[in-house]
């Protein structure tokens, strides 16, 4: 196996599995805006059943990529549908909180106890996985998150376990339609995640 198909089957599955919802992690810097760490009773709150399609890039001091995706979310199950990730073709990511499966043709299945030790063993990389499902909702994930909000009470900035999360939204609608992750790096850089929602 070539050096280039490693590479894109590595960025494959840390596309994939920073789609997947269920779990927690760590923290790093505060905004210049007032902060407030506690939801309100506007905000709105976030739902373990949900289905989203978009389209998520990801960026790297080494490697760069982006996939669509459909994401299927009902209480702790999951199931993510990936087309047109760096050629490799149709993925499959599916499971919970204690089993994760990844399927693709090129890659074949892999499968782990969860989304986050799948990560791990497929890019060795740590990451939030489990936050995406209160991000993407506009919410933050844990009681620790530092929050900035914008004039309607929407989360516009939070950090959070070592991430910091820039959220877009449509006039007034109460949910983000694009969500930026930044995870500062040694050297001024940063791995960082664009996830767009085109259809909730």
């Amino acid at each position: 196996m070539s050096l280039q198909t490693n590479t894109s089957q590595t960025l494959l599955l840390s596309v994939v599995i920073f789609l997947t919802g269920c779990q927690q992690y760590q923290r790093t810097e505060v905004t210049p805006k007032p902060i407030i760490t506690a939801p309100t009773e506007n905000t709105v709150q976030p739902s373990n059943q949900f289905s989203i399609q978009g389209k998520i890039g990801i960026k790297t001091p080494a490697q760069s990529g982006s996939a669509f995706f459909t994401w299927q979310q009902d209480q702790d199950t999951f199931n993510i549908e990936l087309a047109g990730a760096l050629g490799i073709g149709k993925t499959n990511i599916q499971g919970n909180s204690h089993h994760a499966t990844l399927m693709n043709a090129k890659t074949g299945t892999i499968e782990s106890e969860s989304p986050e030790q799948l990560l791990k063993q497929a890019t060795g990389w740590n990451a939030p996985i489990g936050h995406l499902v209160a991000w993407i909702q506009g919410q933050a994930a844990t009681p620790q998150a530092q929050i900035q909000r914008d004039p309607q009470n929407r989360i516009s900035k939070l950090d959070e376990d070592q991430w910091q999360v820039d959220f877009s939204y449509n006039t007034t609608q109460p949910l983000p339609y694009k969500i930026i992750l930044k995870q500062p790096l040694e050297n001024n850089q940063e791995n960082r995640i664009t996830l767009v929602i085109e259809n909730r």
